[in-house]
């Protein structure tokens, strides 16, 4: 046994204590030489660290302790559900490009930023929608390039807060709004061609290619201008489609059609179809995304094989662990530790809900739910009651 200026005193005498070998489960044993206690040192310190370090193991990479059991386990980390994860400080450059987009779960959305290596930022709302993507594109310097799905909340938002950034629309998405406008197979030949030509932008490697693609462009709508101005006339056994108004007396019969046209003149007159090739941004060696698969395939992608691998957490934890997995995606991840505060393990006890008060009765019960001879209840004598 040995004895150190740091030693611990004991609680019975007040000496100090010296080492006396090492628990069963690898603590450290002090004991007092003058009245024989003996007792372990307990530092709630290290053992929340350690507690959080497993929490955080178990909920990222689903590796459990095998010495406890999942129940213990669960009820000893429980106080880790209330630490929360802040988004990543802003970096002060510009970045080159970002890729934005939404996840939903449950009644959430998530929306994420994305460099094409690590997280940027996220944001919780209901659904994307403009004051939502703010709060994103407010935190961090505008990039050269974003890279978005074309909703109209994040466009708006792009304009208003990002004015100088190019946008380059996804090309997946791109190609499942007109597979959604025409299927797969569809009938007519202008459907044939236009999915096609939506098919082959993914071909395209250079700005030479690029031009080629919009001279066929431009050529189909020359082609098919006549056939899109076809009407259909409102007749008593003329199906109206959907969107129709009822006082309306015709409509375009190519509706579909004159759609993925919008879309696609849209793309071309925003520049919005090749930012991703453009020289002045970019060269052809090095050339910008062109799609939101790298997010979606990325942080999208380990969300869902979180939430996959916990089934059936509560709305609260759910949001935590998509924190925690952004967190850990992050150039620079917070310290789990640094986050931890005293409420967190130690939360203050709840008031109880006070009772109200209910204000006292003037004059006798009118109705009420009590018994009561005087209002008929109990056995009944005379006539309606008398036995023939």
């Amino acid at each position: 046994m040995s004895g150190s200026r740091n030693s611990p005193s004991c609680g019975v005498c007040g000496r100090k204590l010296v080492k006396n070998g090492t628990t069963s489960a690898g603590r450290t044993r002090w004991r007092c030489k003058d009245c024989g206690a003996s007792s372990t040192q307990k530092r709630p310190d290290i053992t929340r660290k350690a507690e959080l370090t497993a929490f955080l193991t178990w909920l990222l990479h689903g590796r459990q302790p095998d010495h406890i059991s999942a129940r213990t386990f669960r009820r000893s980390r429980s106080w880790c559900w209330n630490i929360e994860v802040p988004p990543p400080a802003p970096p002060t450059e510009p970045a080159q490009v970002l890729m934005l987009d939404g996840t939903y779960f449950q009644s959430w959305c998530l929306l994420i930023a994305f460099d094409g290596t690590h997280v940027v930022d996220w944001q919780w709302c209901d659904r994307e929608k403009k004051i939502a993507w703010q709060q994103i594109l407010q935190r961090q310097p505008a990039p050269h390039v974003a890279v978005i799905d074309g909703g109209r909340g994040l466009l708006a938002a792009i304009a208003d807060d990002w004015p100088t950034t190019r946008v380059q629309r996804c090309y997946f998405h791109i190609f499942q709004t007109v597979r959604r406008h025409h299927t797969f197979k569809p009938r007519l030949d202008a459907a044939r061609e236009i999915v096609t030509l939506t098919t082959a932008l993914m071909n395209i490697r250079n700005s030479e290619q690029a031009v080629l693609w919009l001279q066929a462009y431009n050529d189909w709508e020359i082609k098919h201008d006549r056939f899109l101005r076809h009407r259909t006339y409102a007749r008593p056994h003329t199906v109206r489609p959907k969107g129709v108004a009822e006082t309306s007396t015709w409509w375009y019969t190519h509706r579909d059609l004159r759609k993925t046209r919008g879309l696609f003149r849209r793309l071309i007159s925003e520049e919005h179809l090749f930012t991703w090739i453009d020289p002045r941004l970019t060269d052809e060696e090095h050339p910008l995304p062109r799609t939101t698969s790298p997010l979606e395939g990325g942080p999208n992608k380990g969300l869902k094989d979180l939430f996959r691998a916990h089934r059936g957490l509560l709305t609260e934890h759910a949001r935590r662990a998509a924190e925690w997995k952004l967190n850990s995606l992050t150039a620079h991840p917070h310290d789990p530790w640094s986050l931890v505060r005293e409420e967190h393990h130690n939360p203050p006890p709840q008031r109880p809900k006070e009772t109200p008060v209910e204000d006292e009765q003037i004059g006798p019960a009118a109705y009420d739910t009590g018994f009561n001879w005087e209002d008929g209840n109990g056995i009944q004598h005379g006539w309606g009651g008398r036995n023939r």
